[in-house]
């Protein structure tokens, strides 16, 4: 799948977000290395807390499914002119399971830009950190 795809079924993600406070829907696509893909929407919350990004959400779906691993590429997508970046919270659970994971960040204007999960979260914390 190219990164044009991923992007592309990020944005249609976007259609099924529910986001009344915000009003700022967010679709992602999580690719797995066998070709397979899991998406996601944000689902907000009149107790902000309980709200869930989209970024989230799949990767909750793709667990949820029996996988804990393979994940190679995550596309974000949202309308507004700065690219659609996860959030700390969002880093942190893509890091427990994919330190090596490639970023799209996606614009509404229909730019992107790819960076490796790494340099969004340096010095990770991880399960080797909780090792003695």
């Amino acid at each position: 799948m190219t990164d044009t795809q991923l992007i592309q079924l990020a944005r249609s993600m976007m259609e099924r977000a529910y986001c009344p406070y915000s009003r700022f829907p967010v679709g992602a696509a999580l690719l797995c290395e066998d070709g397979t893909v899991f998406t996601g929407c944000n689902v907000e919350n009149a107790a902000y807390g309980s709200s869930i990004c989209a970024e989230r959400t799949a990767l909750v779906k793709a667990v949820s499914e029996g996988r804990r691993g393979g994940f190679v590429k995550l596309a974000v997508a949202g309308g507004g002119e700065d690219f659609c970046w996860p959030c700390g919270a969002c880093r942190q659970m893509l890091w427990e399971f994919a330190p090596e994971l490639e970023v799209l960040a996606a614009n509404g204007m229909g730019a992107f830009r790819s960076v490796p999960l790494a340099r969004l979260l340096p010095h990770g914390f991880g399960s080797a950190q909780l090792e003695k």
